[in-house]
């Protein structure tokens, strides 16, 4: 089948686009948002993207797949509809394609799909279990975002954003679970979700979506995730699996330690010590993303050994606290981070890291959740590890706007300020690189936060930081 992707740049629209190739399918597919790391890995497999949306990059294919960012109005989804071809959404097309009739582990929760798909892949793949898999970030055990095999097991970041202009719903409602995960509920999506309570109620629909022979595998840490759990009554039909570093999970971890570049842990069950455990991975939140995957491994009979060889082998995901580059002493990192939890948790893992350094953030809101004035005062809270702030333009003024507010950005650096840390609001890209190239001393960690491509800005403070001559120079 000839398939066209409209909006192809998206992560998981790239990562379809491969698995679709992968299967003998000829695929095409237009953007305007086209940069790294899904731009440069669809160039790598041989899928040309056509830049733009136009009526024109509509041949005759059998399939027109829509991204959910592609609103009625976009040239090639007009012309689609004006010549009847047939259409879909990304996520009808992964469940039909590759997950109908397979073993599906759905990973789902605000915070933390990505990297919990991630780990859970290799777990899996460690086992010889060679699963199938769709993640929204480039797995670095595997290079890749996606992979399709003959297996029976598929492991997939479901992801609560809708699904289409034509469907409205969570994309992970189409994902088929036998086992799902909900690592934790938080208010996001400020433009299709009103409030929490909406919120909850999308995952609640997930959680009823696991049979009585799959298991629900929750975060007990996270308070709406027990709201939602408690909402069924004795009507879950299906096995729960709690887990978490609070008293009463049925999965714990505790004696958590960072040291040696590791993090260690020790792992119990139903108040019986389970393992012992380490991985490279930092912060809190992922010791909670480990603790799932273990859940959902061992769900799936895969041995205690293997379980913890894998967790020690993880090499994590791109752009998830993703060292780029040193250079005279000055590490540059590179996150996805943008919902206020997200930054603080990012800024805490990395405070635990480099507890010698200074930290340095950068952050750019440009998520529509992070450009809203929702979260106006918890940003405050989010940067409370950093010892210095940068915060760039909001990068969708007129939409946040239209939802009902902007994010202030002079209000939130006059409140980080106030707390007696150095805080700057600078809007063009290379401005702040120069500003940080002028007060950057070695030894600092520079960590640079946007769920987009941020103007390269990673490589052009690098490429600065390697031309200036001699030690970089920092401020009083």
């Amino acid at each position: 089948m000839h398939y066209h992707l409209i909006g192809i740049c998206g992560t998981a629209m790239a990562s379809l686009a491969g698995m679709l190739q992968a299967r003998g399918h000829r695929v095409t597919g237009s953007d305007e948002n086209v940069y790294p790391p899904m731009s440069t890995m669809l160039e790598s497999i041989g899928i040309e993207i056509m830049r733009g949306y136009e009526a024109s990059h509509i041949e005759m294919p059998d399939c027109v797949i829509v991204g959910n960012a592609i609103p009625r109005g976009n040239p090639e989804v007009e012309e689609a509809l004006k010549r009847r071809l047939v259409y879909r959404s990304q996520a009808e097309v992964i469940k039909d394609e590759f997950i109908r009739g397979r073993r599906s582990l759905v990973v789902a929760g605000t915070h933390g799909k990505t990297t919990t798909t991630s780990l859970a892949t290799w777990v899996i793949d460690q086992a010889g279990l060679n699963p199938s898999f769709m993640v929204g970030g480039v797995v670095q055990n595997f290079g890749v975002s996606f992979r399709v095999t003959d297996s029976d097991y598929f492991i997939i970041e479901g992801d609560e954003y809708d699904t289409a202009y034509f469907d409205k719903g969570p994309k992970f409602m189409h994902y088929l679970p036998e086992i799902a995960i909900v690592n934790n509920i938080e208010f996001d999506h400020a433009d299709i979700y009103k409030d929490l309570d909406a919120v909850k109620l999308a995952f609640r629909r997930l959680m009823n979506l696991v049979p009585g022979n799959g298991k629900l595998i929750v975060g007990w840490d996270s308070p709406p995730v027990r709201d939602v759990v408690a909402s069924f009554g004795q009507k879950l039909f299906t096995q729960l699996e709690t887990f978490g570093t609070c008293d009463d999970a049925k999965w714990q971890a505790r004696d958590v330690r960072f040291g040696d570049g590791v993090t260690h842990f020790k792992v119990f069950r139903e108040g019986a010590q389970w393992g012992e455990l380490q991985t490279p991975l930092i912060g809190d939140f992922n010791i909670r993303n480990c603790l799932a995957v273990i859940v959902a491994a061992d769900a799936w009979g895969v041995d205690r050994k293997v379980i913890a060889d894998a967790l020690g082998t993880f090499k994590s995901v791109r752009r998830r606290l993703e060292v780029r580059g040193e250079v005279n002493g000055i590490t540059v990192i590179d996150d996805f981070a943008h919902h206020p939890t997200a930054v603080r948790e990012t800024l805490s893992a990395l405070r635990t890291k480099y507890s010698d350094r200074r930290l340095v953030a950068v952050f750019e809101p440009r998520s529509r959740t992070s450009c809203h004035a929702t979260f106006q005062q918890t940003y405050v809270d989010a940067f409370a590890p950093a010892d210095y702030v940068i915060v760039s333009r909001v990068y969708d003024a007129q939409r946040a706007a239209e939802m009902g507010g902007v994010l202030d950005i002079e209000q939130l650096i006059d409140n980080i300020s106030a707390k007696n840390k150095p805080a700057h609001a600078i809007t063009d890209v290379d401005e702040i690189v120069q500003k940080l190239k002028d007060d950057l001393r070695s030894g600092d960690v520079v960590a640079i936060m946007s769920n987009g491509g941020f103007d390269g800005i990673h490589e052009k403070l690098l490429a600065t930081l390697s031309n200036a001559s001699g030690r970089v120079v920092g401020f009083n």
